[in-house]
Protein backbone atom coordinates (compact mmCIF):
# COMPACT_ATOMS: atom_id res chain seq x y z
CA UNK A 1 0.00 0.00 0.00
CA UNK A 2 1.33 3.43 -0.89
CA UNK A 3 1.93 5.95 1.85
CA UNK A 4 -0.06 9.18 1.91
CA UNK A 5 3.02 11.08 0.71
CA UNK A 6 3.67 8.69 -2.18
CA UNK A 7 0.07 8.61 -3.37
CA UNK A 8 -0.55 12.37 -3.21
CA UNK A 9 2.54 13.77 -4.89
CA UNK A 10 1.81 17.29 -6.09
CA UNK A 11 -0.96 17.94 -3.52
CA UNK A 12 -0.54 20.89 -1.20
CA UNK A 13 -2.99 19.58 1.40
CA UNK A 14 -4.59 16.22 2.18
CA UNK A 15 -7.93 16.32 4.02
CA UNK A 16 -9.27 13.08 5.46
CA UNK A 17 -13.09 12.86 5.40
CA UNK A 18 -14.53 10.63 8.09
CA UNK A 19 -17.45 8.37 7.15
CA UNK A 20 -20.73 10.04 8.15
CA UNK A 21 -21.75 7.04 10.28
CA UNK A 22 -19.42 5.12 12.53
CA UNK A 23 -21.73 3.60 15.13
CA UNK A 24 -25.17 3.42 13.51
CA UNK A 25 -24.12 1.94 10.15
CA UNK A 26 -25.03 -1.65 9.32
CA UNK A 27 -21.34 -2.59 9.04
CA UNK A 28 -20.77 -1.72 12.70
CA UNK A 29 -23.05 -4.58 13.80
CA UNK A 30 -24.17 -6.71 10.83
CA UNK A 31 -26.28 -9.04 12.97
CA UNK A 32 -28.44 -6.14 14.15
CA UNK A 33 -29.13 -4.51 17.50
CA UNK A 34 -31.79 -5.86 19.84
CA UNK A 35 -32.90 -3.37 22.49
CA UNK A 36 -34.20 -5.10 25.62
CA UNK A 37 -36.58 -3.28 27.96
CA UNK A 38 -38.09 -5.06 30.99
CA UNK A 39 -37.68 -8.40 29.25
CA UNK A 40 -39.11 -7.15 25.92
CA UNK A 41 -36.83 -7.48 22.90
CA UNK A 42 -37.16 -4.88 20.16
CA UNK A 43 -35.32 -5.70 16.97
CA UNK A 44 -35.53 -9.48 17.16
CA UNK A 45 -38.05 -11.75 15.42
CA UNK A 46 -40.99 -10.69 17.56
CA UNK A 47 -43.13 -7.72 16.51
CA UNK A 48 -43.55 -5.34 19.46
CA UNK A 49 -46.52 -2.98 19.66
CA UNK A 50 -46.43 0.18 21.78
CA UNK A 51 -49.89 1.63 22.31
CA UNK A 52 -51.73 4.21 24.38
CA UNK A 53 -53.06 7.74 24.31
CA UNK A 54 -51.32 10.73 22.79
CA UNK A 55 -51.58 12.43 26.18
CA UNK A 56 -52.15 11.26 29.73
CA UNK A 57 -55.34 13.04 30.84
CA UNK A 58 -56.41 11.37 34.08
CA UNK A 59 -55.78 8.34 36.27
CA UNK A 60 -58.92 6.57 35.06
CA UNK A 61 -58.14 7.25 31.41
CA UNK A 62 -54.56 5.95 31.45
CA UNK A 63 -55.33 2.91 33.63
CA UNK A 64 -58.30 1.81 31.52
CA UNK A 65 -56.37 2.31 28.30
CA UNK A 66 -53.34 0.45 29.64
CA UNK A 67 -55.48 -2.52 30.62
CA UNK A 68 -57.21 -2.53 27.23
CA UNK A 69 -54.06 -2.42 25.10
CA UNK A 70 -52.40 -5.09 27.23
CA UNK A 71 -55.44 -7.34 26.82
CA UNK A 72 -55.11 -6.95 23.05
CA UNK A 73 -51.41 -7.88 23.09
CA UNK A 74 -49.47 -4.59 23.31
CA UNK A 75 -46.19 -4.91 25.19
CA UNK A 76 -45.41 -1.25 25.90
CA UNK A 77 -47.62 1.63 27.04
CA UNK A 78 -47.16 4.95 25.27
CA UNK A 79 -48.45 8.21 26.68
CA UNK A 80 -47.42 11.85 26.68
CA UNK A 81 -46.80 13.70 29.95
CA UNK A 82 -45.05 16.63 28.27
CA UNK A 83 -46.76 17.60 25.02
CA UNK A 84 -45.10 19.74 22.34
CA UNK A 85 -48.05 21.54 20.74
CA UNK A 86 -48.12 23.93 17.82
CA UNK A 87 -50.35 26.34 19.74
CA UNK A 88 -49.26 27.46 23.23
CA UNK A 89 -52.92 27.57 24.25
CA UNK A 90 -53.67 23.88 23.71
CA UNK A 91 -53.26 21.12 26.31
CA UNK A 92 -49.57 20.82 27.20
CA UNK A 93 -49.78 17.63 29.28
CA UNK A 94 -49.92 16.85 33.01
CA UNK A 95 -46.11 16.88 33.24
CA UNK A 96 -44.78 15.20 36.41
CA UNK A 97 -48.28 14.16 37.46
CA UNK A 98 -48.63 12.47 34.08
CA UNK A 99 -45.33 10.65 34.61
CA UNK A 100 -46.56 9.37 37.97
CA UNK A 101 -49.76 8.09 36.38
CA UNK A 102 -47.77 6.26 33.70
CA UNK A 103 -45.67 4.62 36.40
CA UNK A 104 -48.85 3.63 38.25
CA UNK A 105 -50.21 2.06 35.05
CA UNK A 106 -46.96 0.13 34.65
CA UNK A 107 -47.20 -1.13 38.22
CA UNK A 108 -50.75 -2.34 37.68
CA UNK A 109 -50.31 -3.91 34.24
CA UNK A 110 -46.64 -4.84 33.91
CA UNK A 111 -46.37 -2.89 30.66
CA UNK A 112 -43.14 -0.98 30.03
CA UNK A 113 -43.54 2.78 29.51
CA UNK A 114 -42.34 5.04 26.70
CA UNK A 115 -42.85 8.79 26.98
CA UNK A 116 -41.37 11.91 25.46
CA UNK A 117 -38.64 14.06 26.94
CA UNK A 118 -38.61 17.54 25.42
CA UNK A 119 -35.82 19.29 27.27
CA UNK A 120 -32.39 18.23 28.49
CA UNK A 121 -33.31 19.72 31.88
CA UNK A 122 -36.12 17.15 32.22
CA UNK A 123 -34.08 14.00 31.51
CA UNK A 124 -33.43 13.08 35.14
CA UNK A 125 -37.09 13.54 36.05
CA UNK A 126 -38.52 11.62 33.09
CA UNK A 127 -35.94 8.87 33.53
CA UNK A 128 -37.25 8.17 37.04
CA UNK A 129 -40.59 7.09 35.58
CA UNK A 130 -39.99 5.95 31.98
CA UNK A 131 -38.43 2.77 30.60
CA UNK A 132 -37.87 4.31 27.16
CA UNK A 133 -37.22 7.98 26.45
CA UNK A 134 -38.87 9.31 23.30
CA UNK A 135 -37.26 12.07 21.25
CA UNK A 136 -40.06 13.66 19.26
CA UNK A 137 -40.00 14.75 15.65
CA UNK A 138 -39.55 18.42 16.55
CA UNK A 139 -36.46 17.60 18.62
CA UNK A 140 -34.72 15.21 16.22
CA UNK A 141 -32.03 17.81 15.60
CA UNK A 142 -31.95 19.28 19.10
CA UNK A 143 -28.32 18.28 19.41
CA UNK A 144 -27.96 19.32 23.05
CA UNK A 145 -30.85 17.05 23.97
CA UNK A 146 -29.46 14.21 21.86
CA UNK A 147 -26.06 14.48 23.51
CA UNK A 148 -27.55 14.46 27.02
CA UNK A 149 -29.76 11.46 26.22
CA UNK A 150 -26.64 9.79 24.89
CA UNK A 151 -25.08 10.05 28.34
CA UNK A 152 -28.04 8.66 30.30
CA UNK A 153 -27.88 5.04 29.03
CA UNK A 154 -31.68 4.63 28.91
CA UNK A 155 -33.25 3.05 25.79
CA UNK A 156 -34.28 5.82 23.43
CA UNK A 157 -36.98 5.97 20.77
CA UNK A 158 -35.85 8.51 18.19
CA UNK A 159 -38.54 9.84 15.86
CA UNK A 160 -37.71 11.06 12.39
CA UNK A 161 -38.02 14.81 11.93
CA UNK A 162 -40.97 15.86 9.83
CA UNK A 163 -38.67 17.28 7.14
CA UNK A 164 -35.61 15.10 7.72
CA UNK A 165 -33.85 12.96 5.15
CA UNK A 166 -32.81 9.42 6.00
CA UNK A 167 -29.20 10.59 6.27
CA UNK A 168 -30.13 13.35 8.72
CA UNK A 169 -32.19 10.85 10.72
CA UNK A 170 -29.27 8.47 11.05
CA UNK A 171 -26.90 11.29 11.95
CA UNK A 172 -29.24 12.19 14.81
CA UNK A 173 -29.01 8.58 16.02
CA UNK A 174 -25.24 8.87 15.76
CA UNK A 175 -25.32 11.83 18.17
CA UNK A 176 -27.05 9.68 20.80
CA UNK A 177 -24.77 6.70 20.24
CA UNK A 178 -21.61 8.83 20.31
CA UNK A 179 -22.46 9.69 23.91
CA UNK A 180 -22.42 6.00 24.83
CA UNK A 181 -26.10 5.12 24.57
CA UNK A 182 -26.37 2.43 21.89
CA UNK A 183 -29.92 1.42 22.86
CA UNK A 184 -31.56 3.44 20.10
CA UNK A 185 -34.83 2.57 18.35
CA UNK A 186 -35.65 4.46 15.16
CA UNK A 187 -39.24 5.53 14.48
CA UNK A 188 -40.62 6.50 11.09
CA UNK A 189 -43.61 8.77 11.77
CA UNK A 190 -44.31 10.43 8.45
CA UNK A 191 -42.79 13.42 6.71
CA UNK A 192 -44.20 16.67 5.34
CA UNK A 193 -44.79 16.72 1.61
CA UNK A 194 -47.00 18.69 -0.79
CA UNK A 195 -49.86 16.26 -0.09
CA UNK A 196 -52.54 17.69 2.20
CA UNK A 197 -55.10 14.88 2.34
CA UNK A 198 -53.30 13.36 5.33
CA UNK A 199 -51.49 14.92 8.27
CA UNK A 200 -48.15 13.62 7.01
CA UNK A 201 -46.94 11.26 4.30
CA UNK A 202 -45.96 7.97 5.91
CA UNK A 203 -42.67 7.04 4.25
CA UNK A 204 -42.71 3.26 4.23
CA UNK A 205 -39.74 3.40 1.85
CA UNK A 206 -37.79 4.34 4.94
CA UNK A 207 -38.24 0.93 6.56
CA UNK A 208 -36.25 -1.22 4.11
CA UNK A 209 -33.85 1.68 3.48
CA UNK A 210 -33.05 1.97 7.17
CA UNK A 211 -32.80 -1.79 7.50
CA UNK A 212 -30.20 -1.79 4.74
CA UNK A 213 -28.07 1.02 6.18
CA UNK A 214 -28.33 0.61 9.96
CA UNK A 215 -28.34 -2.18 12.52
CA UNK A 216 -30.78 -0.31 14.79
CA UNK A 217 -34.37 -1.51 15.28
CA UNK A 218 -37.04 0.30 13.26
CA UNK A 219 -40.63 0.92 14.33
CA UNK A 220 -43.40 2.81 12.55
CA UNK A 221 -45.98 5.27 13.86
CA UNK A 222 -48.97 5.10 11.48
CA UNK A 223 -51.03 7.34 13.76
CA UNK A 224 -48.93 10.45 13.21
CA UNK A 225 -48.00 9.21 9.76
CA UNK A 226 -51.57 9.57 8.54
CA UNK A 227 -53.43 11.63 11.14
CA UNK A 228 -56.60 9.65 10.42
CA UNK A 229 -57.66 6.70 12.59
CA UNK A 230 -59.31 4.82 9.76
CA UNK A 231 -56.04 4.72 7.81
CA UNK A 232 -54.00 3.39 10.73
CA UNK A 233 -54.87 -0.33 10.34
CA UNK A 234 -53.89 -0.52 6.65
CA UNK A 235 -50.61 1.35 7.17
CA UNK A 236 -49.79 -0.63 10.31
CA UNK A 237 -50.13 -3.90 8.40
CA UNK A 238 -48.10 -2.49 5.51
CA UNK A 239 -45.33 -1.43 7.89
CA UNK A 240 -44.96 -4.97 9.26
CA UNK A 241 -44.95 -6.37 5.72
CA UNK A 242 -42.20 -3.86 4.83
CA UNK A 243 -39.99 -5.16 7.64
CA UNK A 244 -40.69 -2.95 10.67
CA UNK A 245 -39.79 -4.40 14.07
CA UNK A 246 -42.73 -2.81 15.82
CA UNK A 247 -45.44 -0.17 15.85
CA UNK A 248 -46.39 2.90 17.87
CA UNK A 249 -50.17 3.31 17.85
CA UNK A 250 -52.41 5.84 19.55
CA UNK A 251 -55.36 4.38 21.45
CA UNK A 252 -57.92 6.36 23.45
CA UNK A 253 -61.02 5.27 25.35
CA UNK A 254 -63.00 8.15 23.86
CA UNK A 255 -61.25 9.54 20.77
CA UNK A 256 -63.94 12.19 20.20
CA UNK A 257 -63.26 13.63 23.64
CA UNK A 258 -59.46 13.36 23.59
CA UNK A 259 -57.49 16.45 24.59
CA UNK A 260 -54.88 15.71 21.93
CA UNK A 261 -54.96 13.93 18.54
CA UNK A 262 -58.28 12.20 18.96
CA UNK A 263 -58.84 12.12 15.20
CA UNK A 264 -55.90 9.72 14.74
CA UNK A 265 -56.56 7.55 17.80
CA UNK A 266 -58.15 4.11 17.68
CA UNK A 267 -60.85 3.15 20.14
CA UNK A 268 -59.88 0.00 22.13
CA UNK A 269 -62.27 -2.25 20.20
CA UNK A 270 -60.81 -1.14 16.87
CA UNK A 271 -57.29 -1.61 18.23
CA UNK A 272 -58.22 -5.15 19.25
CA UNK A 273 -59.35 -5.97 15.71
CA UNK A 274 -56.14 -4.47 14.31
CA UNK A 275 -53.99 -6.58 16.62
CA UNK A 276 -55.63 -9.73 15.30
CA UNK A 277 -54.91 -8.64 11.72
CA UNK A 278 -51.32 -7.71 12.59
CA UNK A 279 -50.71 -11.16 13.99
CA UNK A 280 -51.66 -12.72 10.67
CA UNK A 281 -49.36 -10.35 8.75
CA UNK A 282 -46.47 -10.91 11.14
CA UNK A 283 -46.69 -14.68 10.87
CA UNK A 284 -47.02 -14.46 7.09
CA UNK A 285 -43.70 -12.61 6.79
CA UNK A 286 -41.86 -14.93 9.16
CA UNK A 287 -42.02 -12.86 12.35
CA UNK A 288 -43.23 -14.04 15.76
CA UNK A 289 -46.11 -12.64 17.79
CA UNK A 290 -46.79 -12.67 21.49
CA UNK A 291 -49.92 -14.60 22.43
CA UNK A 292 -52.85 -12.45 23.52
CA UNK A 293 -53.36 -11.92 27.23
CA UNK A 294 -55.65 -14.48 28.81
Amino acid sequence: MKSVTESTTGCATVIFIDPPLRLACREALPEGTVVTVRGISIGGREIVVMAGPCAVESEEQILRTAEAVKESGARILRGGAYKPRTSPYTFQGLREEGLKLLAEARDQTGLAVVTEVMDARHIDLVSRYADILQIGSRNMQNFTLLEEVGRCRIPTLLKRGMSATIEEFLQAAEYVMKGGNHQVILCERGIRTFETSTRNTLDLNAVPMLKRHTHLPVVVDPSHGTGLWWMVPALACAAIAAGADGLLIEVHQNPAGALSDGIQSLAPEKFDVLMRDLRAVALAVGRTWLARAE
